[in-house]
């Protein structure tokens, strides 16, 4: 918001404009305005608590309210007697008010920092039932109230290890169960990118198998999966051929893609490290591992964006800042659910949060979009499963889950 005030922006006209996150990125803007505004407006603030409070419904219900800053992302999970409630990119605030409501299922509530992630622990009375994305809102900001998640459930059954494959839900005016369901694939581009490539070879592991083929050979999977899933998708590659960042990037932006997808394997001096690891772009890396990473993948650095006269360079500067709030909130939710969606799986996790941020520059668009390291070439062992096609076809179903999963219209 400070940006807004200063720049000057009439609020009024941002408002009678009605842009959509999802509208947002079919604007096109300045390249200096995005340059500028991205450390400061999409990558800068982190969530934060505000409140949490309860209450009883009609027909046995239990309503649970989250209350904070910005607008959350979030995935459930349901061990014994329990809801856990992850917010992504959040931080607790044990001073903030709550209130239960007696009558309820919930006993208590605690708030447990977890890396980068905030997680909401309800004690319930009784085990609860999975809950469904028709019985969950995200409701804007009114009057004194911030941003709330609204989640209602009854008693039932669960899986302990059960999650709930969601990001982020729809206000209460678009609310139901047909715009919660699964997202229909058809209207959407998806491009996948197979990183290194041609004089570039990419980590090469101890028994001489390079990234570049590994990633290649499970991007033409990954491809062949999405469309015939109704996708419509695309390759940065097809072929042993070397790409400049900057033009892998560009091929997103030419192909309007609505999903950006780069595919990569890691190295690690310490060949015990092992595990897939997702991460977004961000001005400023989360750990000193993931500056590393993105200081070794980038060799070209370019946001493609091109210029636009329809509105005034006050109101253009607001539009840039919000255009590229909103791919960092997007991507941040894709890289979750892909990260969900592995660990669903059962394919091992690198040691750490489960999404990490870089300034990679092969991310730098208008484009959502996550560069996913599939596993670690420096481990013999994971070498082994890279190159070997039962698990690249593990790999793929994977990603095809986390795209059939993630919410493109909000």
């Amino acid at each position: 918001m400070c940006y807004f005030l200063n720049a000057g922006v009439n609020f009024d006209i941002i408002l009678r404009m009605k842009i959509s996150r999802r509208n947002l990125l079919k604007v096109s803007f300045f390249a200096v305005t995005a340059v500028a505004c991205m450390p400061r407006v999409a990558f800068a603030a982190r969530n934060s608590v505000k409140s949490l409070r309860t209450g009883a419904q009609p027909n046995g219900k239990t309503r649970l309210v989250i209350e904070t800053a910005s607008r959350p992302t979030y995935s459930l999970a349901y061990p014994q007697n329990q809801l856990v409630v992850n917010l992504a990119n959040t931080t607790v605030n044990t001073d903030a008010p709550k209130k239960l409501a007696s009558g309820t299922l919930a006993k208590s509530i605690a708030q447990v920092q977890n890396g980068d992630s905030a997680q909401i622990v309800v004690n319930l009375t009784r085990p609860i039932a999975e809950i469904a994305k028709s019985q969950v809102m995200i409701l804007s900001p009114n009057g004194d109230n911030d941003y709330r998640l609204v989640l209602d459930f009854v008693a039932g059954t669960a899986s302990t290890t059960s999650v709930a494959a969601t990001t982020s839900a729809v206000s209460t005016k678009t609310a139901s169960p047909k715009a919660q369901s699964t997202t229909p694939a058809g209207k959407y581009v998806i491009v996948i990118d197979a990183g290194h490539g041609g004089k570039d070879p990419g980590c090469i592991g101890k028994n001489g198998t390079k990234e570049k083929t590994v990633v290649l050979s499970v991007a033409r999977k990954l491809r062949n999966k999405l469309n015939d899933a109704g996708f419509k998708t695309y390759l940065t590659r097809s072929d042993d051929t070397y790409l400049k960042l900057a033009e892998r990037a560009a091929i997103g932006e030419r192909r309007k893609a609505d999903l950006f997808i780069s595919l990569h394997a890691n190295a690690n001096p310490s060949r015990a490290m092992k595990g897939f690891s997702v991460y977004t772009l961000s001005e400023k890396a989360s750990d000193e591992e993931a500056k590393k990473l993105a200081e070794a993948e980038n060799a070209a650095d370019k946001i493609g964006v091109e210029g636009f006269t329809d509105f005034e360079p006050n109101i253009r500067s607001a539009l840039s800042a919000l255009q590229q709030h909103a791919v960092a909130e997007m991507s941040e939710e894709y890289a979750n659910g892909a990260s969900r969606a592995f660990r669903n799986a059962k394919i091992e996790q690198q040691r750490g949060p489960d999404v990490r941020h870089a300034p990679f520059a092969v991310l730098r668009s208008t484009v959502p979009g996550a560069l996913i390291e599939l596993g670690h070439l420096s481990n013999a062992g994971e070498e082994k499963l890279l190159k070997s096609d039962a698990h690249q076809n593990k790999l793929v179903a994977a990603i095809v889950k986390s795209v059939k999963n993630y919410n493109f219209d909000v």
